[in-house]
Parts: C-alpha cells; sequence; structure tokens
C-alpha cells in the first residue's frame, strides 16, 4: 500500500557529533507537542533506542540493511509507525558510513534512499563556521537518492557563532544550532551509552528544553511532512496467535540486549515471552525454552555468581533436555566462570567449557554472516543468518564442547568456527537478526514447543 508518512532521518556527518542526544531531545520535543512519535535507529544498537523510547514512550526498533534487508526494513518500519504521527530515525557513523566503502550498503544513506525519507545532517561546529555550509553541501551533491534538506549544528561556541552558521548556509539550511553542553552528556561505559533509565529522564528533559529553544521546529516539521507517501507492505491483522511454548527470557540489570523485532517473530510464531531475572529470581519460571540475550553481566557478576539457586536451575533445565539459546552476555553467563578486569573470578552456570575474560580493549566488533554445519535449537545443518559482534571478553581455556557455526566477518571474509553446543543448548558470541532468515525464530519456537510436549506426554 501507499500511504503518507512523515518521517526524518538524524544522521551525522560522523561519529561523535551529537546525534544521540539531539534526536532524543527532538523526539522529546515533539511529544511535548502532543504529537506521537515513532523512534527507530539505523544499524545494530541496543543502546540509543533506550533513549529513544523513554523520549518517545514507545519502544525505538531498529532498520538495519545489511542484517535486515530492504523488505524487513520497511515492514517494521510499517508496523512500528501505525499510529504515529511521524517517524524519527536516528542514523549510525557518518551518514555514508557501513558496511561497504564503494556503496549505501549497512549506511544511514541505505535506509534513507530506501524510505524516501529526508536527512537532517548533524554537523560539529566547534573550531569551524563557513567550512560547515561546504560539508554539507558536499554530502547534499554526494548521492542523488539521498535528500539532504537540512543540517543542525552542534557543540557550537556562543548564540553568535550560530547565526554566523545561519547566515552562512543557503541550500541546505541551518534548522537550527546548540551551543556545546558537556555536563548534559549522557553517562557511558565501555559498550556505549549506559541503558536509559528514570534516573536519565532529567537529561532527557533537559535536551528537549534545548532544542525547543535553538531548533525551528515547524521547520523541522515541514521538511517530515514533505517527504512523499511510500510504498509500505500491509501490516499484520492482530489476529491472536495459538500459544505453542513459553519461552523464558532473561531480562534485568544483567540481560537485557534484545531485537524487539526478534522477539516480536517470536510471539508471531506462538512464543508467550516470559521475563525473568537470573539476578534476582531464585528459580526459573515454568518455560519451554531460554532465551539469554546480551547485556552486562561482567558488570553484575559478583550477583550473578551468588545467586546460586538460579545458576543451579538452568544447569536442571538443560539436564532435562531444555532448549536454551544464548548470545554474547548470556554465552558469558553460560560458562565456566566470568574473570573481570580487575582479575577476580566468579563462577557462572557451567554449561559452556571455558572463562569468559573481561578485556581492556575491544576483543571483536563487526558484521558476520553465519552458517550452521550441524542441526541445532535453531534449526537443521546449513541454516543462515546475519548478525554482529560487539565484546570485550573472550572465552578462553574452552573444553570439549561442540561448534556449530562457521562464522564469515563482513569485512575480511575470515572464517572463524564458533556457536558452542551440547544437546539442546546453543551459545555464541553473535547478536543475530532474525529479519536475515526467519527460519532460525522458527527452529527456536518448534524446538521449545516440542520439548513440551515431550514433557508433557512423560507427565500425563
Amino acid at each position: 500500500m501507499t500511504a503518507p508518512l512523515p518521517r526524518l532521518v538524524i544522521a551525522g556527518a560522523a561519529s561523535g557529533v551529537g546525534k544521540t542526544t539531539i534526536a532524543v531531545g527532538l523526539i522529546a520535543a515533539l511529544r511535548r507537542r502532543g504529537l506521537t512519535v515513532a523512534p527507530f535507529k539505523c544499524g545494530p544498537d541496543y543502546l540509543d533506542p533506550t533513549y529513544h523510547a523513554r523520549a518517545a514512550g514507545r519502544p525505538s526498533h531498529n532498520l538495519d540493511g545489511w542484517m535486515m534487508g530492504r523488505d524487513a526494513v520497511l515492514a517494521t518500519l510499517a508496523a512500528e509507525s501505525a499510529g504515529a504521527d511521524l517517524a524519527v530515525i536516528e542514523g549510525v557513523m557518518g551518514l555514508h558510513d557501513g558496511a561497504s566503502p564503494v556503496g549505501r550498503e549497512g549506511s544511514t544513506a541505505e535506509i534513507a534512499a530506501w524510505l524516501d525519507a529526508p536527512v537532517l545532517v548533524v554537523v560539529d561546529a566547534s573550531g569551524a563556521a563557513r567550512t560547515l555550509a561546504a560539508v554539507v553541501d558536499g554530502l547534499a551533491g554526494f548521492d542523488r537518492d539521498v535528500r539532504v534538506a537540512g543540517a543542525i549544528a552542534n557543540r557550537c561556541g556562543s548564540a553568535s557563532h550560530v547565526d554566523l552558521l545561519r547566515r552562512a548556509f543557503a541550500e541546505p539550511p541551518l534548522v537550527g544550532g546548540l551551543t556545546a553542553a558537556a555536563d548534559l552528556a549522557f553517562p557511558a561505559r565501555h559498550l556505549g551509552l549506559r541503558t536509559a533509565a528514570a534516573d536519565t529522564d532529567a537529561l532527557i528533559a533537559a535536551w528537549a528544553d534545548r532544542v525547543e529553544a535553538a531548533l525551528d521546529l515547524d521547520r523541522v516539521l515541514a521538511i517530515a511532512r514533505a517527504a512523499p507517501p511510500l510504498a509500505l507492505p500491509a501490516t499484520a491483522t492482530g489476529e491472536p496467535v495459538p500459544r505453542r511454548c513459553r519461552l523464558g527470557v532473561a531480562w534485568d540489570a544483567a540481560f537485557h540486549f534484545y531485537y524487539p523485532d526478534n522477539l516480536r517473530r517470536l510471539e508471531q510464531l506462538g512464543a508467550e515471552l516470559v521475563r525473568f531475572s537470573p539476578l534476582a529470581d531464585a528459580a526459573l519460571p515454568a518455560v519451554d525454552g531460554l532465551y539469554l540475550g546480551g547485556g552486562y553481566p561482567e558488570v553484575h557478576a559478583a550477583a550473578l555468581a551468588g545467586n546460586a539457586a538460579m545458576r543451579g536451575s538452568i544447569a536442571a533445565f538443560a539436564a532435562a533436555g531444555g532448549p536454551i539459546y544464548a548470545e554474547c552476555g548470556g554465552l558469558m553467563y553460560l560458562a565456566d566462570a566470568i574473570v573481570t578486569l580487575d582479575g577476580a573470578r566468579h563462577p557462572m552456570v557451567g554449561l559452556v567449557p571455558g572463562v569468559a575474560v573481561m578485556r581492556d580493549r575491544l576483543a571483536a566488533l563487526g558484521y558476520v554472516e553465519v552458517e550452521t554445519d550441524a542441526p541445532t535449537v535453531l534449526g537443521p545443518a546449513g541454516l543462515r543468518f546475519r548478525g554482529h559482534q560487539f565484546r570485550y571478553s573472550e572465552l578462553v581455556d574452552a573444553g570439549e564442547i561442540d561448534l556449530s557455526y562457521r562464522i564469515r566477518r563482513r569485512r575480511g571474509g575470515d572464517v572463524s568456527r564458533e556457536g558452542y553446543s551440547r544437546g539442546s543448548m546453543l551459545a555464541s558470541y553473535v547478536h543475530a537478526h532474525w529479519a536475515s532468515n526467519p527460519r532460525a525464530a522458527e527452529g527456536l519456537v518448534a524446538a521449545c514447543a516440542a520439548f513440551a510436549s515431550r514433557r508433557d506426554g512423560a507427565t500425563s
């Protein structure tokens, strides 16, 4: 269907120019006007969307060209912008930075072109004046399928600096400029921003104040509303799906890195998602499978180690043949132990022989493609899907365990073995996006449903 959808991409001339703070401030400022804003984030990011969600009052969804593909990006936009007055999409890195140095693949520009969405480019104005107009003019002419409709200057030196910049710009125009405010930076840790929570609401409100004062919001809305009608796939009817299984999802301060699209796919396949806390709960709820996502197990290693009852409950579930799928932080939790940067060793569940050792620098970063060479809880051998790695730990002293993945790095094409598999457990450092192959989500739900049937049959 072709439908009007006001929309806007907030991109950057580079990483670190302040896209997130401006995007979050804009979302909150537009919400203050009574508008319903559907927020989105380009790329494989779990943290920025938590700020979008608190600003918008509704979840933020990832749009990743390389992992999801065009059809899934459009389907996600259609489903998650339904009923909204406009969509605000925060970019990743610089506007044209992505998986390829010679094309749009995996970049903000690719998403903007697919969505035919106008782009506002955020530029760092510290130490620059009229040159910024040349930079934005160059971005506007670099790829004619990517419509740069305006610019936002960040970290300006003063109000007079903003006025000078406004006079330097012609087309695309400057829609506003913000002075530097280092004291309002969102708190960060080694994986990026800290997850947004109630204690960040005051910062979000402060950025909304600054955006209201510094940006021409009427002009911004006019740019978004000038986006042409977009051909979008029809959204699901919302018919109830018969429940096939109950899938426990680890969710607390240690584990909360999940793509909402992955969770939605599981629900659409008949999985009832049941959240539990490896930090606080003494035992698993009544479930037919486990999904242990990423997060910060290293930050909470002592508390996870101290909850021996939960660790034992998960080990018993595995011993009974219960399906377990774990990603990154989930893998670390299933290992024998986590060794933190201070050298302390914290015992974990012990299903994956080896120790997750934290490093003071990145151990892996980037897109990967996975092919399974053995049956797993995700399905038969030969399953292919795409994902991403971003971690500061590595598994050392790995013992005897099957490796079910062949992982090909997007850059360089190096192939390695991974995917720690034993019985009905599968653990990996890869954060998978199942839009790249929906059969993986289908396989996980099928494995959980089959376990439920076996268990019910044994107790009947």
